[in-house]
């Protein structure tokens, strides 16, 4: 106003109508929207990661058997599809950091604000390693598994259901040979697989190709159906399209990619590859941590436990020379499985044990069941124990796929706390639980990490002992192999891809601080070189977990309840472990 003065009457009173008319305008206005709570802006913004998680993931709708949602897609690995998604995310993830957490009120929504968050910043930070253009693996994070997996499980018996497991699968010819053109796009900008991988997939193809049409996982739908023209229909699927892209995928991995791969066996030999591994660390652990910390933590949490076994073998077993005392545990014949029914047997009646005992421990159980299976053929040499959970809908129970393979040339040392790692009180306990519960956003119930989750296996292994589950001191000796076998992984995970270490250098260290099989450790080895960071988030993810469990038991004295630690530990689904952490330290503060 002041700067129309000079202007005269005229204009003052010019100025002075237009500010009444402006004024009058506005109060015709309705009055403007209050701003969307922090809660509500937390549920929109998990509603449309979720969505669109489930959308560019189709398969994971069939793994957790969620409701109300097709069968018929498989993922798009094209990169243009990945780069469309990587646009979504950022967009996700800038609408995350405008909203302030310490103003959510809900308690659920505070977990599910973590995971987003989480979920985002991780898989953002992790794109420097350009994973799409290089991952030819025989373990999880390879399509050949996971894909066999999900086709065991293919929902089928309904005229519906028989189209949608032809249009999916119909898909993965397309799939496979999208693949093959990643990876040589990946050849062309210097990031390969190591060979030793290579060549493990390679094989893994071959008997594949060479099973028997109606044996191969891959027709799990028609065996499964038995209706004669949809048997028909896929039967000539498997044959004439998806065998030939198997053969495909062989022949490009033997004859193309397998001479341009490369030998070293570090991430850090990729571009960027440091980045890479310390990204990896906080993709699947939740936790920022940088190379040297985790090899430090390893060592240290090695030693911890080299000393709680060589007081075991003092007790039990003459001798207090750790080394002696793992080689006796893992060569003696008289600690071998009978055979692979033995082995089932013996992880069946740790179950049966857990399935009693846990009431006592747990105010929140699961509904779902869990089964023990078997590995398919063209798993069973390199397979680690799996856990895959039940569906949603309750038409399926947990899976624990459990590696007998030559059995008999097994020491059963280890066989009980692994069997509480994946089922009862661990995995199975967890993500059942997670799956049931219904007063938290679903992305709770899908999504997480593995430092909670596999910290949880870890944690629910040394919770057995506290729940008295084990048979002896064999077993307890079989725990803390466990726990000291994740406790390397730190050392050997680090050691492999940032500080030079052997294949042979790290079979080594492992064989020395753990009760493991030879032939199992070799496996394990090639299992961390192809996924980098992946096997550091146990020990990390089990130490926040105790570390929180101690905390809290200071903090509350006598009013410290095991069973309601548990069940905010659980209540979630799989949150950030830091996010944990904090969550049980406000829960003992009140």
């Amino acid at each position: 106003m002041l700067r129309h003065r000079a202007n005269g009457f005229i204009c003052l009173v010019c100025v002075c109508l237009i500010a009444a008319a402006s004024a009058c305008r506005r109060e015709a206005k309705p009055p403007a929207p209050a701003p969307e709570r922090p809660d509500a802006r937390v549920r929109e913004l998990a509603d449309a990661y979720l969505d669109g998680f489930f959308e560019r993931n189709p398969d994971q709708v069939t793994l957790f058997g969620v409701t109300g949602r097709r069968h018929d897609g498989l993922p798009d690995n094209s990169l243009e599809a990945l780069k469309a998604w990587q646009a979504r995310e950022d967009v996700w993830l800038a609408q995350a950091k405008q909203i302030d957490p310490a103003l959510i009120e809900a308690p659920p929504l505070r977990g599910t604000y973590a995971i987003v968050r989480e979920a985002l910043e991780s898989s953002i930070g992790v794109r420097v390693c350009r994973q799409e253009l290089w991952t030819v693996s025989q373990f999880v994070n390879s399509w050949q598994v996971q894909d066999g997996y999900t086709v065991t499980i293919q929902p089928v018996g309904t005229e519906e259901a028989r189209k949608e497991a032809l249009a999916r699968w119909s898909r993965l010819p397309k799939f496979i040979d999208t693949e093959i053109a990643n990876l040589r796009d990946g050849l062309k900008a210097g990031y390969s697989a190591p060979t030793l991988n290579v060549r493990i997939v390679i094989d893994q193809m071959t008997t594949l190709i060479a099973t028997p049409i109606a044996e191969s996982p891959f027709d799990s739908p028609s065996v499964r159906d038995k209706t004669p023209e949809f048997m028909q229909q896929f039967d000539l699927l498997v044959r004439e399209q998806i065998v030939p892209a198997f053969t495909r995928y062989r022949d490009f991995l033997a004859k193309d990619y397998l001479p341009a791969a490369r030998e070293a066996i570090a991430v850090s030999a990729n571009p960027n590859g440091a980045a890479c591994y310390n990204a990896s660390v906080r993709y699947h652990s939740s936790l920022p941590m940088v190379a040297r910390d985790v090899h430090a933590i390893g060592l240290h949490e090695v030693e911890q436990l080299d000393a709680e076994m060589r007081a075991i073998g003092q007790r039990s077993f003459s001798t207090g020379d750790v080394a002696v005392l793992l080689q006796r545990a893992r060569t003696e014949k008289r600690y071998f499985f009978k055979n692979s029914e033995d082995l089932i047997a013996r992880s069946q009646k740790a179950l049966d044990r857990a399935k009693r005992g846990m009431h006592d421990w747990f105010g929140l159980l699961p509904n779902a069941d869990v089964v023990i299976q078997r590995y398919p053929k063209f798993r069973e040499k390199n397979g680690p124990n799996e856990y895959n959970p039940p569906a949603e809908d309750g038409s399926r129970s947990g899976v624990f796929f459990i590696n007998a393979y030559q059995a008999e040339t097994k020491s059963r040392v280890n066989a009980e706390s692994t069997a509480f790692h994946e089922m009862i009180p661990g995995h199975h306990l967890q993500g059942a639980i997670a799956l049931e519960r219904k007063d938290i956003h679903p992305i709770g119930r899908y999504l997480g990490n593995s430092g909670y989750s596999e910290g949880w296996g870890l944690y629910a292994e040394r919770l057995a002992d506290e729940m008295h589950l084990f048979s002896g001191d064999l077993d307890r000796l079989g725990m803390l192999s466990s726990q000291a076998l994740r406790a390397a992984r730190l050392v050997v995970d680090s050691g492999i891809h940032t500080m030079g270490w052997t294949r042979k250098q790290a079979i080594a260290y492992m064989l020395a601080h753990t009760a493991e099989d030879p032939a199992d450790v070799a496996s394990e080895v090639d299992r961390y070189i192809i996924y980098q960071g992946q096997a550091t988030a146990y020990m990390l993810g089990k130490l926040e977990i105790t570390t929180a469990r101690e905390e809290a038991k200071q903090a509350m004295g006598r009013n410290f309840d095991i069973k309601q630690f548990h069940d905010r530990v659980l209540e979630d689904g799989a949150v950030p472990v830091s996010f944990l952490h904090e969550k049980i330290r406000q829960w003992a503060a009140k």
